[in-house]
């Protein structure tokens, strides 16, 4: 059965490093990030992001993201794998479920959603996901 959360979250850490790479503009570096989760999954997580910025601003990122909360009541740990990038067109940010992550009450879970910018900074959360 597939069900479907949302919800929004707060940034409540956001440590980027020096840029390990940084040459003709581009900058790599690695960020290290702590949410609070509200809505249909409340709780916290940290992430481990490798980001890359242009001349143009900030261009993509990749990460791991170890979630725990309580998701439509049910407690417990999994870990998100982030994909995200934009231009000049608009952004995508994506993330999917890290396939047998799951512990506690949500063991087995797997998904895909969708994280959107609001247009005041905030963050909004979708997951569609199913538990075994």
């Amino acid at each position: 059965m597939s069900l479907h959360a949302g919800g929004t979250f707060d940034i409540d850490l956001w440590d980027a490093a020096k840029p390990y790479e940084d040459g003709g503009g581009i900058a790599l570096t690695r960020v290290q990030v702590r949410k609070t989760f509200h809505g249909d999954m409340v709780g916290g997580s940290t992430a481990e992001l490798l980001t890359v910025e242009t001349p143009a601003g900030p261009a993509a990122y990749v990460g791991l993201e170890t979630v725990r909360a309580i998701l439509h009541g049910r407690e417990g740990t999994f870990v998100l794998q982030h994909s995200a990038g934009g231009d000049e067109n608009g952004q995508w940010l994506r993330w999917e479920i890290v396939a047998t992550s799951g512990t506690g009450e949500l063991a087995g879970i797997r998904g895909r959603g969708t994280i959107e910018v609001t247009p005041g900074g905030g963050h909004s959360w979708t997951l569609d996901y199913a538990l075994d």
